[in-house]
């Protein structure tokens, strides 16, 4: 038999993509664009949430590993002549071997120093490709080219198409970090996150685990910058912005820190609210920071306990 909590779960995720299919069922092409930002920016969340809620590790330069996974798309594509496809696991690859780099060094710090350390790499890498000309600078480079999936009857160059594509790997991440999250693995950064003093007397190696997550999230969140470097065909300096990594800590934050499902669906939140408010008002940024905090005091777990809250309601008046 299913565990309670496990069939919440699964009934939630269920629920939120048949929510996300239901949506791109109606929309038009403004809609589906927005379909696949939010599944881009939920790719990045997710790999985000494995480090603030599961290593308690809060990083402000983790859109460094986004952009470096546009930027390496982009590079081994249109310089070195490699397909798409494998350019992309390339980029996905650079993400990792950097943030084994970064992570070598951050992880054997702790509270503030890892967040300024996290914060400083993050702005040697923007400062970087805002300087380089091999990538055009300021001005970024145009031309990157999309998976080609013909032989499978799959048109990447149609938005609709594109867009279920950027969710369905989505659906993929969050399948393959929830099953590491709840592998002993997980358990472990779980532990360390909660004690690492007692885990570390245990004879646990903390640094290897850490680094461990912190490598697998760069990973994660290079292969979200290879699907927005794919949807715009452009990569920019912007893609890494230390302002961008702060916003990606608010979603996880707003969504409940560990849960995956909620931070998913902050995601979508978040690129639904700051695509319409910003039409409404060049103050989007306040409305959209009242919304959340009142989200977060309503709901003690963020979104995640709103949607455990109406996934208990739908399961008492099915039961009833």
């Amino acid at each position: 038999m299913t565990p309670p909590v496990a069939a919440s779960r699964h009934g939630m995720a269920a629920l939120i993509a048949a929510a996300a299919i239901g949506y791109w069922l109606v929309s038009g092409y403004y809609g589906k664009e927005l379909l696949a930002e939010a599944a881009i920016t939920a790719i990045l969340a997710m790999s985000l949430s494995l480090l603030v809620g599961h290593a308690g590790l809060i990083s402000l330069g983790h859109a460094a590993f986004f952009g470096i996974g546009a930027y390496a798309l982009a590079g081994l594509a249109q310089f070195l002549g490699w397909a798409p496809a494998m350019a992309m696991a390339g980029a996905v690859l650079v993400g990792a071997a950097v943030a084994f780099a970064v992570g070598w060094i951050a992880v054997r710090l702790a509270g503030v120093f890892f967040i300024m350390l996290t914060l400083a790499v993050g702005e040697m890498v923007h400062a970087w490709f805002v300087k380089d000309r091999t990538f055009g600078g300021v001005g970024g480079l145009s031309g990157v080219p999309r998976l080609d999936l013909a032989a499978v009857g799959i048109d990447l160059g149609s938005p609709a198409e594109f867009a279920l594509f950027a969710l369905a790997l989505a659906v993929l991440v969050y399948l393959a970090l929830d099953r590491l999250v709840l592998s002993p693995f997980g358990q472990t950064l779980r532990a360390i996150h909660q004690n690492e003093e007692r885990a570390r007397a245990l004879g646990c190696p903390v640094d290897r685990y850490k680094l461990a997550a912190f490598v697998v999230a760069g990973a994660v969140a290079a292969l979200a910058g290879t699907l927005a470097a794919q949807r715009s065909a452009f990569v920019s300096p912007e893609l890494m912005t230390w302002t961008l990594s702060g916003e990606i800590l608010i979603v996880v934050i707003v969504g409940g820190g560990s849960s995956l499902l909620g931070v998913s669906a902050a995601a979508a939140l978040w690129v639904a609210l700051r695509h319409q408010l910003s039409t409404l008002t060049d103050h989007w940024m306040l409305a959209m920071g009242v919304i959340f905090v009142v989200l977060v005091l309503v709901a003690g777990d963020g979104l995640d306990g709103a949607l455990r809250s109406l996934w208990r309601r739908l399961a008492a008046r099915r039961g009833a």
